[in-house]
């Protein structure tokens, strides 16, 4: 929903947490949610460890608004479930995030949010597509090989996303 942006942002970034070089992690060097090729692409130019190190909030929000938020319609999605697909977004790329609305409202899984998403996403129950839509992406998350590493933590996270998200829905 347009003006959940800040808000929304200062979620993923409390999950996100800091500085992480984790050698079983494949995004490699990551910051704030942000990961070093992420962050190289946006600036046009190689990164180093240290630079990597010192992004603040400030710094990655034009790129989390841009490349994840704006990617997944966030201003245009009901209010909790702007907050579950801009979260998995920057976690599992806008692609996927999408696809997981799409699968959760009973339309075609195409990747790109359109007018007929969005009819569904705004006839549907939001608290029926928050539940549908953290159950899939944590099937997902479960499917991947670094589950054993990361899955606590990404089960917490789903978790946590899902129980703020209904909260959203209820000021």
């Amino acid at each position: 929903m347009k003006g959940n942006f800040p808000q929304c942002l200062d979620f993923v970034l409390h999950h996100e947490g800091g500085y992480v070089d984790h050698p079983r992690d494949p995004g490699g060097i990551t910051n704030l949610g942000c990961t070093k090729a992420t962050w190289e692409k946006w600036c046009g130019h190689p990164v180093s460890a240290e630079d990597m190190r010192n992004l603040s909030p400030a710094d990655v929000m034009p790129l989390y608004r841009q490349k994840y938020w704006d990617a997944v319609k966030g201003d245009d999605l009901p209010t909790g479930i702007d907050y579950c697909v801009f979260d998995t977004a920057i976690n599992s790329g806008p692609g996927r995030a999408t696809k997981f609305l799409q699968e959760a409202i009973g339309v075609t899984a195409d990747g790109a949010i359109g007018p007929v998403t969005m009819k569904a996403i705004n006839a549907a129950d939001a608290r029926q597509v928050i539940d549908a839509y953290c159950a899939a992406r944590l099937k997902f998350l479960q499917e991947l090989p670094t589950w054993d590493t990361f899955g606590r933590g990404w089960e917490r996270r789903v978790t946590d996303v899902r129980r703020q998200a209904l909260l959203m829905l209820h000021p």
